[in-house]
């Protein structure tokens, strides 16, 4: 037997159900990370190609997330999230074919409850994703905050954020490709950290990360488990192959959290949690919470079918079930409800985030217009300058630097390695960012020639048109 931990569901109850619940008895989680105005290492408005860095917003074993901006003409900016591969790991060949697997089908996946993939890419040895941005908290942190401030979240909000969920994943499970052939897509990965509640009330699913498709390069190997163990379905933590429905079990597990306050699956470690899901009773929502309504505790028991042939057979069945049930309420929350309770919980936070976006926008204003007074670089901390003797031959330097030859008896400075000094030669420095650098590169090696000598006659290309 799993014993009784704080916040969750024991497998064999000693007692009647309570008649309420503690502080103590709900969900605990460590204290939110603090708001980063700039991650170590890296400067206020970093370029990273065509997008600005701008805070670092998350750290996990495989990526980064950055808040970055896009830029175009005439003033375009748009607000987005780079999801950066961490640089001890972009040298593994089999965690890259990874990372661009989940970026290929997510990038497949286009629904108002799914965070949208824009761009993937790589920058010198950094792979990455961008991605849409939600300024927003996922479940993980929205739940615990609204406990620190005595404020129970809404059975009703719950449920709301659960229908938008399911809405998103049958749209992913639904999934075709160009001619009409399933997707087969299963996002295998359901937990609070991965739904999102936008500031403005819209709900959306993020990391279809390790979600597994036919169409992948790299199959999962036979018995691997992933995904986080709480949240887990009976098939998925014995390692069988899994289908949407393991899905719908695992917003099952998560719905159950949010309704009773408690954690459905735990245990002292790895194996006691499996245990727990593959052979543990599932107790009532209203065991720990009496005024949880029939109609509630029968969808999420229903989601909670360890027989999959028993359990809603697809998202939209639960989904029908929820909406049936918010309709038949006296209140019905929509997306402004959602926002103005976040706003309500998350108000001071919110103005924070806007101070840190406002001193860095002041910051690059500033750089910028010292930039365009000749004062200092606007990107000097973030390209790379191309010294050409790095790539193939001596470095060409500002024509005005032209003088003679040097005191060690080489060739006069001004000249281009390999022709005599004469009269007219001039000099050149070439400032690139690290990708154009690489496009330069890649075209010398494949005319066996240098970059310098590739820059040249790009340079004599353009300037007979002059």
């Amino acid at each position: 037997m799993v014993g009784h931990e704080r916040g969750q569901a024991p497998t064999n109850p000693p007692h009647p159900a309570p008649v309420e619940i503690g502080v103590d008895a709900r969900i605990h989680r460590e204290k939110p990370p603090p708001i980063r105005v700039a991650s170590a290492g890296m400067s206020r408005g970093t370029r990273f190609g065509k997008y600005s860095l701008l805070n670092r917003i998350a750290v996990g074993g495989m990526a980064e997330i950055f808040l970055a901006r896009q830029e175009g003409l005439e003033g375009f900016e748009k607000t987005i999230c780079i999801k950066r591969i961490r640089p001890h790991l972009s040298s593994q060949p089999n965690f890259v074919r990874m990372f661009l697997n989940e970026a290929k089908l997510a990038a497949q996946l286009n629904h108002p409850n799914i965070v949208q993939i824009y761009d993937l890419g790589r920058i010198a040895d950094s792979y990455f994703i961008a991605m849409e941005y939600i300024s927003g908290r996922d479940m993980s942190r929205i739940m615990p905050k609204a406990e620190k401030q005595g404020i129970p979240f809404p059975m009703i909000y719950a449920l709301r954020i659960a229908s938008n969920v399911c809405e998103g994943l049958y749209y992913a499970h639904t999934k075709t490709d160009a001619y009409g052939n399933p997707l087969h897509v299963v996002h295998r990965d359901v937990t609070p950290e991965n739904i999102l509640v936008g500031f403005n009330g819209t709900v959306k699913i993020v990391d279809f990360g390790i979600a597994k498709a036919n169409t992948q390069i790299e199959q999962t190997r036979a018995g691997e488990i992933k995904g986080k163990l709480s949240y887990m379905s009976p098939e998925q933590a014995m390692g069988h192959q899994l289908d949407a429905r393991s899905d719908i079990f695992a917003l099952g597990s998560v719905a159950y959290e949010w309704v009773t306050g408690y954690k459905l699956f735990t245990g002292e470690n790895e194996m006691a949690i499996l245990k727990s899901i593959i052979d543990g009773k599932i107790y009532p929502p209203s065991y720990f919470k009496e005024d949880v309504p029939e109609a509630v505790e029968r969808i999420l028991m229903k989601a909670l079918e360890k027989d999959k042939e028993k359990r809603y057979q697809t998202a939209w069945e639960m989904q029908f079930d929820i909406d049936t049930y918010l309709a038949s309420s006296e209140f019905t929350p929509s997306n402004i409800h959602l926002s103005n309770f976040l706003k309500q919980i998350f108000g001071d936070e919110i103005e924070r985030e806007k101070e840190i976006l406002l001193k860095n926008r002041e910051a690059e204003d500033s750089e910028k217009a010292a930039a365009a007074k000749g004062l200092v670089s606007a990107h000097e901390h973030d390209e790379e300058v191309l010294e050409l003797e790095d790539v193939g031959g001596r470095a060409l330097t500002d024509a005005s630097m032209n003088s003679a030859a040097g005191a060690n008896g080489g060739p006069a400075r001004g000249t281009i390695p390999g022709r005599p000094a004469g009269k007219g030669d001039g000099e050149v420095r070439v400032r690139l960012s690290a990708a154009e650098l690489e496009v330069l590169r890649r075209i010398a090696d494949a005319h066996k020639t240098t970059v310098d000598q590739v820059a040249r006659e790009m340079l004599k290309s353009q300037l007979k048109w002059s």
